[in-house]
């Protein structure tokens, strides 16, 4: 008798569709980093530090309100469509905004159209980039993606910042917006030479109305025994997370008299944290027990958090931040990676659109009730809330059954 034995899984880093595809995501990545800046020091410099600021949240509006529709939009067209018609909207928006600032200086309405266009197009970017790894990689090979994709993220976040300043020091923002395009166009070779996997004929989406699409996958959610109670725990992570890192690190530092430096170091910390755990994932492939991980690390890591606010010596911040990012980057990709692979690929693009929600759309809320809070009862209390919100999305992880038995393929 023959025993049949399954082919091995092209590792992660050897095939070259999901090279094409991580190519792709850290051109629109540091595309993406360019702009900002770029979309910034044009605000500032032409109108007020308010005005300039409400020139930036202009995305966050279209992003927040659209974001499912995207994830239905990526799961009725296919996410390779609707990322490349993303990056090729986003390559002439910004190119158009660059010849424009050749020969004219657009006023703050011009800039705050922009980012309105942006954040419509980020709502059907986000979920369509987030489903397309399981299209292009085996299953057991997500977690390393997941990983990849956490590299490449941070490599963007570092080197786009600089690049853009270096672009506006030698040509102003017009020449800073012409890389920005140039990043956004150079991820769309690389898209239209993917090869996807195809999905099985039954997980197709039906043909409904988009609504109707829209409660199928909340509905699937709903009644998933993994993917429902990770969604609140994405939700609670963010939630208690997202508000330290982006107002709570600018007063801490002012009032340690650290200064802009302070905040500098203490990104930094986090960021080769994050790395890290990215790193780690990517070369591993496979952590056991990524459930129960997931929640230890959660729990775990909000300690980091709160500890942040009551250390006064900034290399100690700065230890305790790389603790934060590490922990917090191993649980988050995690999560990702539990996402890819318990999520049936045709509703991935819905999923994704949940997941992601959380994060773009719901916490940035959190900034002014953050720094409200500490206008009344100082960095040190609302640190430890938040380190609370986060310590309970561990606790939630770790108390439901299905979530804290879950397992990445092996």
């Amino acid at each position: 008798m023959t025993t049949l034995v399954e082919a091995p899984s092209t590792p992660a880093h050897k095939n070259p569709q999901v090279l094409r595809w991580l190519g792709a995501y850290t051109a629109s990545t540091l595309g993406d980093s360019v702009y900002y800046l770029a979309l910034s020091w044009s605000a500032v410099s032409t109108g007020s530090p308010a005005q300039a600021g409400l020139v930036m949240a202009a995305a966050a509006v279209p992003r927040a309100l659209l974001m499912l529709g995207g994830g239905v939009i990526a799961d009725r067209l296919g996410p390779r469509r609707v990322v490349i018609a993303s990056d090729a909207v986003r390559a002439l928006v910004v190119l158009g905004l660059a010849a424009a600032l050749l020969t004219a200086t657009p006023g703050l309405w011009a800039l705050a159209a922009i980012g309105l266009v942006f954040g419509v197009v980020d709502a059907l970017f986000l979920p369509a980039v987030g489903a397309l790894p399981p299209r292009v990689a085996e299953r057991d090979q997500l977690a390393r993606v997941q990983g990849m994709r956490g590299i490449s993220y941070r490599l963007g976040a570092v080197l786009g910042a600089p690049l853009g300043g270096l672009a506006v020091a030698l040509g102003g923002p017009a020449t800073a917006f012409g890389v920005a395009g140039i990043l956004f166009a150079l991820s769309l070779p690389l898209l239209l030479g993917l090869r996807l996997r195809p999905l099985p004929e039954e997980d197709r989406t039906g043909g409904g109305t988009a609504l109707r699409d829209l409660a199928d996958g909340l509905r699937y959610l709903r009644g998933h025994r993994t993917l429902g109670p990770l969604m609140i725990v994405v939700l609670l992570a963010d939630l208690g997370f997202t508000g330290p890192l982006n107002v709570g690190l600018a007063v801490l530092s002012e009032q340690r008299g650290w200064g802009a430096s302070g905040i500098g170091w203490i990104l930094a910390g986090f960021g080769v944290g994050a790395g890290g755990a990215s790193l780690l994932l990517t070369v591993k492939g496979h952590v056991p027990r990524a459930g129960l991980v997931m929640g230890w690390t959660m729990a775990v890591g909000a300690v980091s958090i709160a500890a942040l606010a009551y250390i006064p010596w900034l290399p100690l911040a700065a230890l305790a931040a790389l603790s934060v990012g590490l922990l917090a980057g191993l649980s988050g990709a995690l999560c990702n990676a539990l996402v890819q692979t318990e999520c049936d690929p045709a509703y991935l693009g819905r999923v994704s659109a949940v997941s992601s929600l959380g994060s773009l759309g719901l916490a940035p809320l959190s900034f002014p009730v953050t720094g409200a809070a500490i206008g009344v009862w100082g960095p040190g209390p609302v640190f430890v809330a938040s380190a609370a919100v986060c310590a309970l999305s561990g606790v939630y992880a770790l108390a439901v059954p299905a979530l804290r038995r879950a397992e990445l393929p092996a």
